[in-house]
């Protein structure tokens, strides 16, 4: 499935790192900058952000799709 083999992770203009395209919450990286942070500490919270996440928004959605009906991917359109 898609979701499973998703290597993007997003940086929003704000500062908060997203792991899903659909995610409604992200983890705010902009105040560690400020702090001060440095590369192997913004890489360690990078890390722990991303290494548990549990984002199926595509594997949700395609059990979800009535398999008669065409449905298309965010990898098919760019996204």
């Amino acid at each position: 499935m898609f979701c499973q083999a998703c290597s993007r992770i997003r940086l929003s203009t704000d500062g908060k790192l997203y792991t899903c395209l659909f995610a409604t919450d992200g983890t705010d990286l902009r105040n560690s900058l400020r702090q001060g942070a440095d590369d192997q500490e913004l890489s360690r919270r990078i890390c722990e952000v991303w290494e548990p996440r549990s984002d199926r928004y595509s594997e949700i959605r395609h059990a979800a799709t009535d398999p008669i009906k065409k449905k298309i991917e965010m990898s098919y359109i760019g996204g």
